[in-house]
């Protein structure tokens, strides 16, 4: 890395993408979805946000674009969510830039906007080769702060903001090597990447010692991983077939598309109503057929007990796994959820709304997942993905990514790759998500080639979002998002 390159802004920007909208805006669907700025419920937060700002050090932006399908992204708790990020610019004096991001679900984006603001001072003025000279040190000053850790600790908001500011800064060192984040990390020293993990509080179930190992035993065979992942891809699974709310017609058409352009993987969201579940889960495995891969999703709606019940009459259809049965925090009630469906040959996969490596460690520990569900923006960024992809494979638990979200095809792709090039070595019930929507905002949009991810070759980390998007819906100014609002007061 040649010459200091100090980072001397970083700017910040509340993007949302009213997926919760028809493509028409009724009345209705506009009135739920009213931009902040005239949401009665909801003003203080937002005032504080924006007296909080430094115009000097941080820019806030809010932008969107509508769906054309009512249903889409519809889970059985999450009935209208607008995907959304938080998106931080980082600056430097020479001329690099470095882009970050993490998912939302619309409301609260205006809340993690300002935890990246808090944060925003332990990056600027720094030089790149001061924060990946030591890494680990680094991600514990974001995280340790001895107030702000309050708010935590490595959880929620503020790990949200972590994972928006370290994406940034990856995605920076990358493109200052000029190299794609996967290639950046497989070319890596073990010892160089095992001092970017934090071991805090998960020796017990790793060590440093036991990592580089993981890693210095892996390098056996890892250019003709490389070449393989170069020529084929890795193996995706698709969610866009079978969200909560669409029709028979609909299951039907998107099924024989999808077979059609060689997926074999099929993921079906349950949970809110047991027979309709029967009907459409039997539906889409007459669609597929009995070889192809069937995977079942229900959001956290149920409880332990009832879990097992509901699962249990969808057995029929060889599901490879339930996931997010119940609370993303109830470890031991996964692990009851996995003793109970292990006789079925049912898995429990989870992992999009866990915190933080100590909590990933805990189901590894209890059993309690047989599958590995690492999320690129809610942990925090690649340093303790990288701790939860060493622990997977310490324990022989498959990672298979959650990539449902914005961004999160473009930002995941790397880390897969990087797992199976560098870490795992193995492809056994190993596979990514994939959903087909918002590519087109970004400069280095996710490419599918026979149901596989194809290894990005730009420098980076995949996260730079086109400007003309950000810029077209900013919210609440955006026009977009001004357009919304002069057709509601006109209907009004």
């Amino acid at each position: 890395m040649a010459g200091a390159t100090t980072i001397v802004q970083l700017r910040v920007s509340d993007v949302r993408f009213p997926t919760s909208l028809e493509q028409h805006g009724s009345d209705a669907m506009v009135s739920a979805r009213l931009p902040l700025a005239f949401q009665p419920e909801l003003p203080a937060i937002y005032l504080f946000c924006e007296a909080a700002l430094d115009p000097l050090t941080l820019s806030v932006q809010i932008a969107s674009t509508c769906s054309t399908d009512p249903h889409f992204a519809r889970d059985p708790l999450h009935t209208e969510p607008d995907y959304s990020v938080a998106y931080v610019v980082i600056e430097t004096d020479g001329g690099h830039e470095g882009y970050g991001l993490t998912f939302t679900l619309g409301k609260g984006t205006e809340v993690v906007v300002c935890a990246v603001e808090a944060l925003s001072a332990f990056v600027v003025g720094r030089t790149l080769q001061e924060i990946v000279g030591d890494f680990r040190a680094f991600y514990r000053l974001l995280t340790s702060d001895g107030q702000m850790r309050w708010i935590g600790p490595e959880k929620g908001v503020i790990q949200l903001a972590t994972a928006a500011v370290l994406n940034a800064v990856w995605d920076l060192w990358a493109r200052v090597e000029g190299k794609p984040l996967w290639k950046l990390l497989v070319d890596m020293e073990p010892r160089k990447l095992v001092s970017c993990i934090d071991f805090r509080y998960i020796t017990d179930a790793l060590t440093e010692e036991e990592a580089l190992d993981i890693l210095v035993k892996a390098q056996e065979g890892k250019c003709q991983r490389e070449e393989e992942m170069l020529r084929d891809g890795y193996p995706a699974y698709t969610t866009s077939c079978a969200w909560i709310g669409y029709s028979d017609q609909q299951l039907k058409e998107l099924c024989t598309k999808a077979l059609s352009h060689d997926w074999t993987r099929f993921k079906v969201k349950v949970g809110a109503d047991l027979q309709d579940d029967v009907r459409r889960c039997r539906l889409v495995r007459q669609m597929i057929g009995p070889d192809n891969t069937l995977m079942i999703d229900a959001n956290q709606r149920w409880d332990v007990q009832e879990a097992i019940t509901w699962v249990s009459h969808l057995a029929e259809f060889k599901p490879l796994w339930i996931e997010e049965p119940t609370s993303p925090d109830d470890i031991l009630g996964h692990a009851v959820i996995s003793k109970a469906l292990a006789p079925l040959g049912i898995g429990v996969a989870t992992g999009e709304q866990c915190h933080n490596r100590v909590m990933f460690k805990q189901l590894l520990q209890a059993s309690a997942l047989q599958f590995v569900q690492i999320d690129s923006c809610r942990l925090g960024s690649v340093n303790e993905n990288l701790a939860v992809i060493l622990m997977a494979c310490k324990f022989h638990v498959p990672v298979c990514p959650h990539a449902g979200g914005v961004g999160l095809c473009e930002l995941v792709r790397h880390l897969i790759l990087f797992d199976y090039i560098s870490v795992s070595a193995s492809l056994q019930n190993r596979m990514c998500e994939y959903v087909d929507h918002l590519h087109e905002h970004f400069k280095s949009p996710v490419v599918i080639r026979n149901a596989c991810y194809v290894p990005p070759k730009d420098p980076g980390y995949s996260t730079e979002m086109r400007e003309e998007s950000v810029r077209r819906y900013q919210y609440p100014q955006g026009e977009v998002w001004q357009t919304l609002q002069a057709t509601r007061g006109h209907r009004t």
